[in-house]
């Protein structure tokens, strides 16, 4: 007996579908079945593969995608921020004090108030952080705990139930900044420091984790995200995706890298480190479709938005200063080699020139050891990339990890903190392209520290503008058709999916994103205003 004929579920027509295949192909039409494209071509083929149950929907002539992927993005710190103060349109310090003190209105004296993730110098008029005296008076009977990424903002509540005083010393990778007459801390902790006070926070049950876990893969899904790299996951929100997984109410593929202590500069002995990836039982790329180990993630330095970038020269206001290293580089090599010796991919927070030396020779000491190409070895961020270090990533076969979006609302810090020259060779994507090849890039926003809009940071790359209009670099202007690429098929590579998604090509997963208008042929200043209509994971309607 012959075997029944096969059927579409669906077959989504009449729409102008941007395959990202390698010859950039588009289509009218796509056949899917069980989650996977059955078939992709012209309307009149693909609709020979209707049958009596099949439904058939027309796109009205809308411009699709594959689901796009951001490479970097803090997916629990999205949920976590859906659930705190927010800070989103305030230009001034005045404006953030009212938000702080309406919050304090809402919850009663004691309670703990979290703010969600915001950038005080390029947001305010005053371009500075809140004080702690700031804070002491529209939140007196609260502790208060604002964090900035890499800074955080507190108030005497919490630098006291942290039990920061003027007699409490530096932690080792991190500042208490100080009054510089009386040595009273400020309010202002940086890096490890900020530990101290994250560790006074109360926790989070394992639910609400889960609730906000949830809330930012909607929200993700509202951009067209249907797959994700989480830039640094601890061991509770990796249960907590794990458990939500579980259920079946993932809607995003989440590739992770992995903070084993929480924290990028893990508090454990070499030896605790050692012993940790020796009996996890498990190595880089560890899961499924909807959940893996990516890699485990490290940090070398601070940001170029926040004057603490690693630099091979002095920073202008101080030839003296070269930035921030968060780690003696001597424990950084071991801690790499380590990792790569029990099969463990390694991605590493490096924005500035001097801190992207000490990852590539982390990295070639670490090759010694256990080869690394075909590994794919990351520089995280790679913000200020010179062309001899892309040709040295390049012969190790390791990839850079951007976030050409940091420039939208933040290229005027980098001008202020390191000079307009050094902003315009921020995050050269048409360089790194052209000497390393865009198999080895990829392209994510560190939501929630930028904007989530794929097109947001697409626009950047094509026009190098910030939201001003200013224009930073344009000699590191790239093609629409690569942009998409960094979003798609360039994308997939990160986490070894390339022949799972990233593309629309018969046997792949059925992740589509309809647009509300052609990003191919929008103009110029409307690409940024593009947005989702429609975001289908695995053939199935997630948003829209």
């Amino acid at each position: 007996m012959a075997p029944p004929p096969v059927y579409a579920q669906t077959i989504l027509r009449n729409g102008r579908f941007l395959t990202m295949d390698p010859e950039f192909s588009t289509c009218e039409a796509v056949a899917i079945r069980d989650g996977r494209f059955l078939a992709v071509g012209p309307e009149a083929e693909v609709m020979e593969w209707a049958g009596p149950d099949t439904t058939v929907e027309d796109l009205a002539g809308r411009c699709v995608l594959p689901g796009l992927i951001d490479t970097h993005i803090h997916v629990d710190l999205a949920g976590l921020d859906l659930w705190s103060a927010n800070f989103d349109g305030v230009t001034d310090v005045a404006g953030a004090l009212e938000r702080v003190a309406e919050a304090a209105r809402q919850v009663a004296p004691g309670t703990w108030i979290r703010g969600a993730t915001w950038h005080p110098v390029s947001q305010l008029a005053e371009g500075r952080y809140l004080t702690r005296d700031e804070l002491d008076k529209v939140a007196p009977d609260h502790p208060v705990c604002l964090p900035v990424s890499h800074f955080t903002m507190v108030n005497s509540r919490a630098l006291e139930a942290a039990g920061i005083d003027e007699s409490t010393p530096d932690p080792e990778g991190g500042i208490i900044h100080r009054d510089p007459g009386t040595g009273r801390p400020t309010g202002l902790l940086e890096e490890s420091a900020e530990e101290i006070v994250f560790a006074c926070l109360p926790e989070w049950t394992d639910a609400d984790r889960e609730a906000q876990l949830r809330d930012a893969m909607a929200l993700c899904n509202s951009h067209g995200l249907t797959s994700v790299v989480s830039a640094a996951v601890g061991p509770d929100y990796l249960r907590a995706h794990q458990g939500l997984l579980n259920r079946g109410d993932a809607t995003l593929r989440v590739s992770c890298m992995f903070a084993p202590t929480g924290n990028l500069n893990p508090g454990m002995s070499l030896e605790e480190w050692e012993a940790f990836f020796s009996r996890i039982g498990a190595m880089s790329e560890f899961g499924n479709e909807w959940l893996s180990y990516a890699a485990v993630k490290l940090q070398i330095d601070g940001g170029m938005t926040l004057g603490t970038a690693l630099m091979r020269d002095g920073y202008p206001h101080d030839p003296d200063y070269h930035g921030t290293v968060v780690i003696e580089p001597e424990r950084f090599h071991a801690l790499v080699r380590i990792a790569n010796r029990y099969g463990w991919r390694v991605g590493v927070h490096a924005v500035g020139d001097a801190a992207i030396d000490l990852v590539l020779d982390a990295y070639e000491a670490a090759d010694e050891d256990r080869p690394i190409p075909g590994r794919r070895f990351i520089v995280i961020h790679g913000s200020l990339m010179r062309p001899d270090q892309m040709d040295r990533a390049r012969r190790l076969d390791v990839r850079v990890d951007a976030q050409s979006t940091f420039l939208w609302g933040k290229a005027k810090a980098v001008a202020d903190f390191l000079g307009k020259e050094t902003a315009d060779r921020a995050f050269p994507m048409r360089t790194m392209i052209d000497r390393m090849g865009l198999d080895l890039l990829g392209q994510g926003t560190d939501y929630p520290i930028n904007a989530l809009s794929p097109f947001v940071n697409m626009a950047v790359m094509v026009t190098r503008r910030d939201r001003n209009g200013v224009v930073y670099g344009s000699e590191e202007a790239i093609t629409r058709e690569e942009a998409l690429r960094l979003y798609t098929s360039a994308a997939a590579r990160y986490a070894f999916r390339e022949a799972e998604v990233g593309t629309i090509e018969p046997g792949k997963r059925a992740d589509l994103a309809v647009l509300s208008d052609d990003i191919l042929t929008v103009p110029d200043e409307d690409i940024a205003g593009v947005t989702v209509l429609r975001t289908i994971l695995g053939g199935e309607t997630v948003h829209g």
